[in-house]
Parts: structure tokens; sequence; C-alpha cells
């Protein structure tokens, strides 16, 4: 099983958002079990479980795990594919945010579209590198600061982005044989919780 996987197809998306069957992949992440089994748990009949994991497994979100024999019945073990599922704003192609058609390094909206845009591009190489059986060489930095002032913020980030902004400028080499381009996207916004109310001004 995956620890996540990206769903872009979307039909295999709006399979996903069904209530019941996002309860069933929520239950077939913790483990395989039968529509038997999970009948009980989600309070519907198995003949209604079994329907809705043949849409989800049509839809490459749960698969076999495996069979055993019940009396003179035969049961199918069914698994989530991913313990968690992305929607890839390929899920909806037409309507997907573009970052590029404006940019404003203060707006949260301009952020959400590159974290949009982040979802879609490496859940596409991942698929690819997957395809290829090729490894996917990523890095990411995941941290939190507590500013005490919004003036203290506005020093942090104008120091981050020299700070990147020379790092780029030294590593960058335009026009070379066999080089790769790759993208980099810091952000910083207020951290979701009790205390984001206090850290928007």
């Amino acid at each position: 099983m995956l620890e996540v996987t990206v769903i872009e197809d979307p039909a295999a998306a709006a399979v996903s958002l069904d209530q019941t069957r996002a309860r069933l992949l929520a239950e077939l992440a913790a483990g395989p079990a039968s529509a038997a089994m999970l009948a009980g748990k989600v309070g519907l009949p198995r003949q209604k479980v079994n329907y809705h994991l043949r849409s989800l497994e049509r839809h490459g979100l749960v698969e076999l795990a495996g069979e055993r024999r019940k009396g003179n019945v035969t049961e199918r073990l069914m698994r989530a594919t991913a313990a968690s599922y992305v929607i890839s704003p390929l899920a909806l192609a037409a309507v997907q945010p573009d970052p590029d058609r404006f940019r404003d390094q203060l707006s949260a909206r301009w952020l959400l579209a590159l974290g949009a845009r982040l979802v879609r591009d490496v859940g596409a190489l991942i698929t690819g590198a997957a395809k290829a059986r090729k490894r996917l060489a990523t890095y990411a930095l995941d941290g939190e600061v507590c500013f005490a002032s919004a003036d203290e913020r506005a020093a942090f980030v104008q120091e981050l982005t020299a700070g990147v902004g020379a790092l780029i400028r030294k590593y960058h080499t335009a026009d070379v044989g066999g080089g790769r381009d790759h993208r980099i996207v810091v952000a910083v916004h207020p951290a979701a919780g009790p205390r984001s109310a206090a850290l928007t001004r």
C-alpha cells in the first residue's frame, strides 16, 4: 500500500468524494476486509457495500487482497491502494488554478494556486516515475516559526527571499547539456489552529 496517491481522473475523484465510498476507503486503509465485514461497520447491506466496492475497484482506489472461504461462499478481501489520497487539479483541468496568470507574493490565493500546481506536477511525476520504475528525486523542508511582530515577519521574508535568490543565482546554469530544470516553492503562511487569527494581522 502506498502512503499517499494522487487522483487525476475526474471520474475517480467523483467516486472518492461520495460519503459512503470515502468511509469504505478509510476502513480499508486500516486493513483488508470483505463486504460482509464492512457492512456492519458502515451500517449498509452487504450487497450495497459490494456495489460501492466494485465502483472503487474500477477506478483503482481499492484492490483485491485475497479470498477466503466462509461456509459455501468465497469472500473477496479488499484493501485500499493507498493510506490517503489527494485529488489533483487535473481532475478539474478546465478550471485548475494557474499561478502564471498573476504573480503576487503577498496573495494567499496565489499561494494556493502554487500549492495546486505543486500537487498537480508532483502527482504527474510520481505517476511517470512509477510507470518507468524509477525513483523520483525530491526534497521538502517543513518547519514553524513564531514571529514576535509583523515587522519581524517582514524582515524574515526579506532575508529568506535574498538567501534563496542568492542560491538560485549561484547554482542555476542555463543552457547546460544534460541539465534538468527544477522548480522551487517556498511558502510562509500562518499555522492553522487556534492561534491563526492572531497571526493573520
